[in-house]
């Protein structure tokens, strides 16, 4: 497999954030950029038919992944825009006197936001709290659920701990009840196995960065309960993608995103396998170095290539400082990384404020080697210990020293 070409820089250990473009997928994507320039909605020419059949395989590829009718499954710009169009859109369909939603606090701010605005409409609003260890699960969701629950929304895996919810139980409990049920799967599509009809879900989100295709493409699954007048479009305009979504679609994208599902099918579960065994060799490295590491979150239920751990006695400031010349890392989420207020994930789960500024999120990826993995727990290891507080730093130098 060749990685793509990379300038001399930090280890990138921020997979969660983005993933970098498969070669492969590049080269998949580069002919529709060029000779074969055509708009699918130009019907009337063959350089038109040739992007209507373009984009035809993309859907196709993407609805494999998720084990989806390939009419089931709608283009947009990222997740970002998918769980907009998922919450706003069937609250807007529903004519319903009393509405009410159902989300976590653990969620992405493109979820909680949407949210949020809801709630100032009117709407009634239900943010579940989490135990400590990120989990949603079944029993949750059934304590909140009222008869007029339209919609829930529980991410599929979190972007920072990499912990998996129970999306398949609470999906569907939602089926049982009459709510619909959406998932933002932008963190395990093309991570983990996915089968929209196993995991009961109504709606899907999916972004094209995390599966190592370009930034600015995505789609939504709209499965049958959630379609038939049940999900209002945010875009009006030329009527595309069935109506739900308007817009010249991007053919040289959707080619990529088709291209990069089609690879991560075929190599998902030894990837995984790969990803599982240099996250247990990287955590080995700074357990058995630092004393004071936390893990955050359930260890058991999680993405492979995710590790989020925080340490004691930690100034967080000067680990940022000392670490990110070496290592391509994030402490919460990239959307909230410019600025240094602790992790909302991590406060939700109790975690205190003191760790979760010194917390690290390392997401390893499909090019991530062995060797990077060494080198980065080499340069953790010793920033960790520079930023340690004065009170508890003897110690640590102390422990490194006595290694071998």
């Amino acid at each position: 497999m060749r990685a793509p070409a990379r300038v001399r820089g930090p280890i990138y250990l921020d997979h969660h954030a983005t993933t970098p473009c498969d070669p492969r997928v590049v080269e998949a994507m580069l002919p529709y950029l060029v000779e074969r320039f055509g708009s699918a909605g130009s019907r009337l020419h063959a350089y038109g038919w040739e992007a209507a059949g373009a984009v035809d395989t993309a859907r196709a590829r993407v609805a494999s992944l998720l084990k989806a009718q390939h009419d089931e499954v709608v283009f947009t710009s990222g997740a970002t825009e998918s769980n907009n169009l998922a919450l706003l859109g069937v609250l807007q369909a529903c004519r319903q006197p009393r509405r009410h939603v159902v989300t976590t606090a653990i969620e992405h701010k493109s979820v909680l936001e949407p949210v949020r605005w809801l709630e100032r409409q009117g709407c009634e609003v239900t943010v579940l709290k989490v135990p400590p260890d990120g989990r949603v699960r079944e029993e949750h969701v059934r304590a909140v659920l009222r008869p007029y629950t339209v919609l829930v929304s529980v991410m599929h895996a979190n972007n920072e701990t990499g912990v998996l919810n129970d999306v398949a139980a609470i999906g569907r409990l939602c089926q049982e009840h009459g709510a619909l049920f959406h998932t933002d799967a932008a963190q395990t599509c093309g991570k983990c196995p996915l089968d929209v009809r196993a995991l009961h879900v109504d709606l899907l989100s999916l972004s094209g960065h995390k599966l190592y295709a370009p930034k600015g493409i995505g789609a939504l699954y709209v499965g049958p309960r959630a379609s038939h007048g049940r999900l209002s479009p945010l875009l009006l305009g030329g009527g595309q993608e069935s109506g739900l979504r308007a817009g010249t679609l991007p053919v040289h994208q959707l080619v990529a995103l088709g291209e990069a599902c089609e690879l991560a099918a075929a190599e998902l579960l030894e990837e995984g396998t790969r990803l599982l065994r240099l996250r247990t060799r990287l955590l080995a490295a700074l357990t058995e170095r630092l004393p004071g590491l936390h893990v955050n979150g359930d260890l058991d239920h999680r993405l492979p290539g995710n590790l989020n751990v925080s340490f004691e006695d930690v100034d967080g400031e000067l680990l940022i400082e000392r670490l990110q010349h070496h290592v391509a890392f994030s402490t919460c989420s990239a959307c909230m990384s410019g600025n240094l207020r602790p992790s909302h994930v991590l406060l939700a789960m109790g975690v205190s404020e003191d760790l979760a500024h010194a917390s690290l999120r390392l997401g390893l990826g499909r090019f991530t080697t062995q060797e990077e993995v060494d080198a980065a727990a080499d340069h953790i290891v010793r920033a960790v210990i520079e930023a340690r507080l004065p009170s508890a730093r003897g110690n640590a130098v102390t422990r490194e020293a006595a290694r071998p």
